[in-house]
């Protein structure tokens, strides 16, 4: 039986976790009758909530007695440490396109990435069953998009099917029959080449994905370059350079079959397999038996372009929700969380209190801080901040620099290049898209994208789609108008009363309802001016001896402005910080003393 091991890449919502679904059904993978949610693949609970794909997976299935390794992964550009690493694994990859959206940045991104690595994609039009499809017109953008990104004369070649994932069927022609996927699994094994390895070599594999599992510790995931692994044979890891990283033996070997993860007591060259027994080895080891020297050649990740800072909850509220609470445990689940994902960095600070976390994206870190709060930790965030470079030569400062891509609806694309071109974007492009829509495409500052994504939903009346792609680095673009309005600060400690807050909601946007814990310094809600000011929420009504002739009105307030934590991280200033924990996300001033507060404002006006 030989293997053919592919890759599923698009954009993210084109599809490809839909897809996976009916290739494990038609496939028999799956059986029939057996229970399996949708977006099977999706098992993580963030992932279900998000609907999108956040974690790299593998599953297998056989198609007329030969074995499809498949690897589902992320659409969003946020999670292209993941992409990376896995078309190291893969000999052939399936280009996943929306028949109505087209290509979109991260479909550049990750066939870049593709193209790069010598691959021949296949090339797949989803959603042709959508009423506003234009598959024809779609088949014509992914060509130039190849021939731009420098696609060679055999990668142009590429075959094409029409399909939809959710009725699961594939058609090599427009118009042809529409029965299963068939014609889907009859290309892959025409097209992908089967996994070559030199099973007479010693055992090498280079590690590709990281998890913890309770029972075995570390497994990691990647594929056999050469050789055959055995249960309980002595290996040995070795880091990019080649330096010796622990030894140790292989206590378990486990396959993708379907679904699930099989133990087996060898695996053959070229197979995609997890391995458990050691303590230490990370992404992207080589792991290998103890006589190979030479490390497998890893590709090198792009860098981090935005950080934000975890320290420790010190409000008066802290450790009322969460049991990990000190600096150690949470630096411990930041190092593991680094030591998996090698997009993610972690430095830690020199009062050892608090850590800088730099990665792709808000999305991404937004991601970690949300599966820590479940975990039970609790932690104070800062704003994100963009990480500056240098050039090597000039000596100017440079700033990362994101390529994005709008569509709206033709009456809302006036404010958006607006609202856009305040926060140093550069218009490249503007072309209409069908059904009344514009496509535009920018390239702007990170720094200009922080905060935004909110107020983009509320000029386009929720109806625009905006996508983005690390673009590159460029000269600094100069300073960028940060938020307007100040914000209301609590002078106390206490529960927060209706009939107070009722009396300030005059003065702005409350964030909290009556009932809720506050405590001095912390952030209730926006000022409608642009300072900010000290109020009291904890103030209730006076009593007298005396009753009205009419009953007291109940006071009703305005339902609290709610906010996620992305949309918290984004609209906190320098001097705030997000308190999360696993019951509550609140803002606060960085320094809760009002007299600190003062002294540092001073300071700062000094400078």
């Amino acid at each position: 039986m030989s293997i053919r091991n592919l890759a599923i890449i698009a954009h993210v919502d084109h599809g490809k976790t839909t897809l996976i679904d009916a290739v494990l059904r038609q496939s028999g993978a799956v059986r029939a009758n057996q229970n399996v949610a949708d977006c099977a693949m999706d098992s993580n609970e963030l992932e279900r909530e998000r609907g999108i794909t956040i974690l790299a997976k593998c599953t297998s299935v056989t198609w007329k007695g030969e074995r499809l390794n498949i690897v589902d992964t992320p659409g969003h550009a946020d999670f292209g440490g993941e992409v990376e690493r896995i078309l190291g694994m893969v000999d052939g990859a399936v280009v996943l396109v929306d028949a109505a959206e087209g290509p979109l940045p991260q479909t550049k991104f990750v066939t870049a990435k593709a193209l790069a690595k010598g691959l021949r994609p296949i090339v797949i039009i989803n959603k042709i069953d959508r009423p506003d499809a234009r598959p024809e017109i779609v088949h014509s953008e992914v060509f130039d998009l190849f021939a731009a990104l420098g696609a060679t004369e055999e990668q142009l070649d590429f075959p094409t099917l029409f399909a939809s994932g959710r009725q699961g069927w594939a058609t090599t022609e427009l118009n042809g029959q529409r029965n299963d996927l068939s014609p889907l699994f009859d290309l892959i094994l025409a097209h992908v080449p089967a996994a070559r390895a030199d099973a007479e070599a010693p055992f090498a594999m280079l590690a590709a994905i990281l998890e913890y599992d309770p029972y075995l510790g570390r497994v990691l995931t990647g594929r056999v370059h050469a050789g055959v692994a055995r249960v309980n044979m002595p290996i040995k890891a070795l880091n990019r350079d080649g330096v010796l990283v622990e030894q140790s033996r292989a206590t378990k070997l486990l396959a993708y079959r379907g679904l699930e993860r099989t133990p087996v007591e060898r695996a053959e060259a070229g197979d995609i397999i997890a391995i458990a027994g050691l303590e230490y080895a990370s992404v992207p080891d080589t792991i290998c038996m103890p006589d190979v020297m030479t490390p497998i050649p890893a590709t090198p990740v792009d860098p981090p372009t935005m950080a934000i800072t975890f320290s420790v909850n010190d409000s008066p509220l802290a450790g009322q929700d969460g049991d990990k609470v000190t600096s150690r445990i949470i630096g411990e689940r930041l190092k593991r969380e680094s030591a998996g994902n090698v997009a993610i960095r972690v430095t830690e600070s020199e009062s050892r209190d608090s850590f800088e976390v730099a990665g792709r994206g808000e999305l991404q870190l937004g991601v970690l801080i949300e599966t820590m709060r479940r975990e039970g930790y609790e932690m104070s965030i800062s704003r994100p901040r963009v990480l500056y470079r240098n050039d090597p030569v000039t000596g100017q400062r440079l700033e990362p620099i994101e390529e994005v891509q709008v569509d709206v609806d033709e009456p809302y694309a006036g404010v958006v290049m607006e609202r856009l071109g305040q926060r140093r974007g550069e218009l490249r492009d503007l072309r209409p898209s069908g059904g009344g829509k514009v496509r535009l495409s920018f390239l702007i500052p990170a720094r200009g994208l922080i905060g935004y994504h909110g107020d983009f939903l509320t000029d386009t009346r929720g109806t625009g789609i905006m996508h983005r792609l690390f673009h590159g680095f460029a000269a600094y673009r100069g300073a960028i108008e940060a938020r307007r309005t100040g914000v209301l600060i609590s002078t106390g400690d206490g529960t927060a009363i209706t009939y107070a807050l009722w009396n300030l909601e005059e003065r702005g946007v409350l964030f909290i309802s009556g009932g809720a814990e506050v405590y001095q310094g912390m952030i209730i809600g926006e000022n409608s001016r642009g300072s900010d000011l000290e109020v009291n929420p904890l103030k209730g009504k006076q009593l007298t001896n005396f009753r009205a002739a009419g009953k007291d009105e109940a006071v009703r307030l305005t339902p609290p402005r709610q906010m996620t934590l992305e949309q918290a991280m984004a609209y906190i200033a320098d001097d705030e910080l997000v308190e999360v924990t696993p019951k509550s996300i609140r803002l606060r001033k960085r320094l809760l003393d009002p007299h600190a507060r003062k002294r540092a404002s001073r300071a700062q006006e000094a400078v």
